[in-house]
């Protein structure tokens, strides 16, 4: 799906655009900071109590969540471009990009900027981190929040064979494309493969109303998506049969454990992390605090910011 997660970055920019212009700029406003050996950038919005961001894909960069500056007014909004994201330094080997390395350098982020406890809000893969983050440094996580993520290597296989299903039964003529160049050998990660599933549009999989996505230009951000880091995170076939990290990772048996308070939400119609699997968490976290919005598929701050922004900051504070 990767070729759909580059477009969400451009579409979520585009649709925030004119709001984010009062606030500091992702291209000119923010700083670099090392953190094990890499440099990352880093845009800070807003005072109070800080809280990361943790971008989706993975491969994606922080360009296209500017949607949560509207909690700029009381919280220290931290944003940043992952190891081998946006305008981030890049691995000279792409083993180097791991799940462990992007859980180890929100510990250096913090540590970095001069933090105490933080909150974290991971969304989709970020979600990935963020528990792992939590579960790793209990003690460095005030309040956790968990969006539209995936709890195990179950989950995501889910993800991809219900992507796979809703797009062979209302995209056949796509389908059919696919599955030639599959019988020839082709994978997930070749070129051809990921040009055929750009012909899926965005908010198919992803939007309750895919008018809510209808894209506005934006000026091009750097390293937009790192298909190379997201091939070598979900597997070379990773659209279809979930490997290496991502095929791998499981928090189900250890969510119950986290003692900080845990905000779980997710949309009614997201094919992604598809619902069926996000009501898990009330068994897996049993002491979180779980919403489903009723009328958003894989990102609530485009489609109900009415609600679901009142309802981090009463999480928060």
């Amino acid at each position: 799906m990767k070729k759909l997660i580059v477009l969400f970055a451009f579409l979520m920019f585009g649709l925030n655009f004119s709001f984010a212009q009062t606030y500091p700029s992702s291209y000119t406003d923010g700083k670099y900071v090392q953190v094990n050996g890499a440099k990352l950038y880093v845009l800070e919005v807003g005072k109070g109590d800080p809280m990361i961001i943790i971008p989706g894909g993975p491969g994606g960069n922080h360009i296209g969540y500017r949607a949560f500056d509207a909690l700029a007014k009381d919280n220290k909004i931290i944003y940043y471009d992952a190891f081998g994201r946006g305008k981030s330094d890049t691995a000279k080997v792409v083993k180097e990009y791991t799940l462990a390395r992007d859980i180890e350098d929100i510990e250096g982020l913090r540590v970095a900027l001069k933090l105490n406890k933080i909150n974290v809000l991971g969304h989709s893969y970020g979600g990935l981190v963020a528990q792992g983050y939590a579960l790793k440094y209990p003690q460095n996580v005030s309040h956790l929040i968990l969006a539209d993520t995936f709890h195990s290597y179950l989950m995501w296989q889910k993800n991809d064979d219900n992507s796979n299903h809703e797009i062979k039964t209302n995209y056949p003529e796509v389908w059919a494309e696919l599955m030639a160049i599959r019988e020839k050998g082709a994978v997930s990660s070749d070129s051809a493969h990921q040009n055929i599933y750009g012909k899926v549009p965005y908010g198919f999989l992803y939007a309750y109303n895919p008018d809510n996505f209808i894209s506005k230009n934006s000026k091009p951000y750097p390293n937009p998506f790192n298909s190379k880091l997201y091939y070598q995170m979900v597997g070379r076939d990773g659209d279809f049969i979930v490997g290496s990290d991502i095929g791998t990772f499981d928090f189900r048996k250890e969510l119950k454990n986290l003692k900080m308070p845990v905000l779980i939400y997710g949309g009614r119609y997201d094919r992604v992390a598809v619902p069926e699997m996000m009501v898990k968490y009330k068994d897996y976290c049993p002491q979180a605090k779980f919403v489903m919005f009723e009328k958003s598929g894989h990102n609530p701050q485009v489609e109900e910011p009415e609600k679901l922004f009142p309802l981090i900051e009463g999480f928060l504070h």
